[in-house]
């Protein structure tokens, strides 16, 4: 195992800069998945880094439920231990898997009272028009789109067409799934939280792209991104949530790019580019975390397998 195992803890520092730049250079759609998929290969691979941890640190103390040919002085000699070590990954990994199951637990509640509150309407319907002078237009992980009057009578019919544009947009590409990923691996390893930032902010981005697209004209579709965000409350919705079409922190940035020319739809950009050496620096940074810890893995399962009496 060596220090090898060491370094899915510490690769997602590169998240930040990779981060800025596909946020900065990419098209929205392929940082989604670009930042999405380094997101969960590194989150999955800190994980395993702490498990590997936790036995190789704690096989050895007395009391534990591992077997006891793990805490042989052969294995002790191939595997580097350590007693401290152990028990903060074993903390560490406990603290992940209570954080991760209450975010799942979380999203799956925040279902449930939605479609409590929804109960009334037939399945079939995707839009919903909910009558209520709070203005809000979400895109449910359902799939439903849930817009309120006071949202509707805050744009005109042209603005409208681009706000069901870019709910649309959420629902075609399941942006939902995207946070979830993300927020996991987040709470996986802390370094990954700046992808996860980054990635509500591209999956606004990439609706948006989606919602000019389909009505044919950036302005407008600015024009309906602003007056939305000074339509919603600063306070998010507790009973709809999901994603929503306006928020306060990004949008002047969302209505800058949408009034600048659209972005490049190529999926890769050039090596020689920052956004394209960022993009190939995370490609290798979760090649070299992946390897690493499934090069431990093996080792350890290995080695303990040998050691397990049968």
């Amino acid at each position: 195992m060596g220090v090898a195992v060491f370094l899915p803890l510490v690769l997602p520092l590169t998240a930040w800069p990779v981060a800025r730049l596909a946020e900065r250079h990419l098209h929205p759609r392929a940082a989604t998945l670009l930042l999405t998929a380094v997101a969960v290969v590194l989150g999955l691979c800190s994980t395993l880094c702490l498990g590997l941890l936790a036995i190789v640190g704690t096989a050895q103390l007395p009391g534990n439920p591992l077997p006891d040919g793990w805490a042989d002085p052969e294995v002790r000699a191939a595997v580097p231990h350590d007693e401290v070590v152990g028990k903060m990954a074993v903390g560490a990994l406990v603290a992940v898997l209570v954080s991760g199951t209450g975010l799942l637990l979380h999203h799956r509640r925040t279902g449930r009272r939605t479609a409590h509150a929804l109960a009334g309407l037939p399945p079939h319907r995707r839009i919903a028009i909910l009558p209520d002078p709070a203005p809000y237009a979400h895109t449910l992980p359902d799939g439903r789109i849930v817009v309120s009057t006071g949202m509707l009578a805050g744009l005109n019919s042209p603005e409208r067409r681009a706000l069901f544009a870019h709910e649309r947009a959420h629902q075609a590409a399941g942006h939902h799934r995207h946070l979830l990923l993300t927020g996991l691996a987040a709470r996986a390893n802390p370094f990954l939280r700046p992808l996860h930032t980054c990635v509500t902010y591209t999956v606004e981005r990439w609706a948006d792209e989606e919602a000019a697209r389909a009505v044919g004209d950036r302005r407008l579709t600015a024009r309906a991104v602003g007056k939305a965000a000074l339509l919603t409350p600063r306070a998010p919705l507790p009973a709809l949530p999901g994603l929503p079409f306006a928020t306060p922190g990004p949008v002047p940035r969302r209505v800058a790019a949408l009034l600048a020319p659209p972005p490049t739809p190529r999926t890769w950009p050039p090596l020689w580019t920052a956004a394209g050496a960022a993009s190939w620096a995370a490609l290798a940074g979760t090649a070299i975390s992946a390897t690493a810890s499934a090069n431990s893995a093996l080792t350890l399962i290995q080695i303990l397998h040998a050691a397990t009496p049968l």
